[in-house]
């Protein structure tokens, strides 16, 4: 009892030391913003926040030390569009900083537990400083796939706009307003930047780069090839989004026939999981040997990380891509 309230007495005071350096970073940072801001002229001041009142805010941190340190990485880039693409409005400071405290508080945790190896409570740690990012990839895997579900409905609502004579911004703007998220949300943005003055060929790229689905880079070669030889658009989307369907349909088919590799994977899973479990209960004295030797320690965890390792191998046998 006395270590682990040492241990969070340690953890408490070197986050409040480290908390008060970020804090005096800060003010005396921001006291210079603010000096410097003060000798710039009326007029510049006044434009600059009408500019800055229309831009989109892609600073990485609230606090100016640590977003000037993650510029210096290019991951913090990839983290920014992924945490764009998951519609999540956190900053890459806030997420490093529940990555760099999950990691923390494993660590912690890992040290104070006796029976468990220095290794395991390292690699427990650096799994619990994932666990934030995981949730973020998670997120955004599940935005990405109801957005393309949604896509070919929404090409079908455009397409029949088209048909009865609307122009291609005004059939964007209904079906932002008539479309459900996340299919709206960035329909509105690509029709927003059009209407700031942005070219279709603009607009659409960066819907391809917010959004990196196949079907999108279709959808906006579409637009971008009629916009510069003609055609019927109307036609090109109907088809696009009949052959979106096909390939979902083909998806489902495919899924439904690895099901049994899936189902194969977690059995072998779980049988060591229950023969183990079913050993503790009926001969509790048979696996006191094992976890008695400070080895079959290691082994059991090592067998444990080895049998977590050939079901993600199975699961990504299974996953075929197309």
């Amino acid at each position: 009892m006395l270590v682990l309230v040492t241990a969070g007495v340690f953890f408490a005071a070197t986050f409040l030391v480290a908390l008060m350096a970020v804090a005096v970073a800060w003010m005396v940072l921001e006291r210079r913003s603010a000096q410097l801001a003060e000798n710039r002229s009326a007029l510049g001041a006044a434009a600059q926040g009408e500019a800055s009142s229309l831009l989109k805010n892609e600073s990485l941190s609230t606090v100016s030390v640590l977003a000037s340190l993650l510029g210096q990485f290019d991951f913090a880039r990839l983290l920014q569009e992924h945490l764009e693409q998951a519609g999540l409005n956190w900053t890459v400071g806030r997420l490093t900083s529940m990555m760099l405290l999950a990691g923390a508080v494993g660590l912690v945790v890992a040290i104070n537990l006796a029976w468990m190896p220095l290794w395991f409570g390292l690699a427990l740690a650096v799994f619990a400083a994932q666990a934030p990012y995981l949730y973020v990839r998670r997120r955004r895997a599940g935005r990405l796939a109801k957005f393309e579900e949604q896509l070919p409905d929404g090409l079908d609502f455009l397409a029949r706009s088209l048909r009865a004579g609307h122009p291609l911004g005004v059939g964007l703007d209904m079906l932002a307003n008539e479309s459900p998220e996340p299919l709206a949300a960035e329909i509105r943005r690509t029709y927003e930047e059009r209407q700031l003055g942005r070219s279709w060929e603009q607009a659409l790229s960066n819907l391809s780069e917010r959004v990196p689905i196949v079907d999108v880079g279709f959808f906006a070669a579409a637009v971008q090839m009629q916009s510069r030889t003609g055609g019927k658009l109307g036609e090109v989307l109907g088809r696009l989004a009949e052959t979106m369907r096909e390939r979902f349909a083909l998806r489902g088919e495919i899924r439904s026939i690895s099901a049994h590799g899936r189902l194969t994977g977690l059995v072998l899973t779980l049988i060591p999981i229950f023969v183990a479990g079913t050993m503790a209960v009926v001969n509790p004295a048979y696996l006191q040997i094992l976890l008695g030797n400070p080895f079959g320690k290691d082994l059991v965890l090592a067998a444990g990380i080895c049998l977590l390792l050939a079901h993600l191998i199975i699961r990504r046998i299974v996953d075929i891509k197309f």
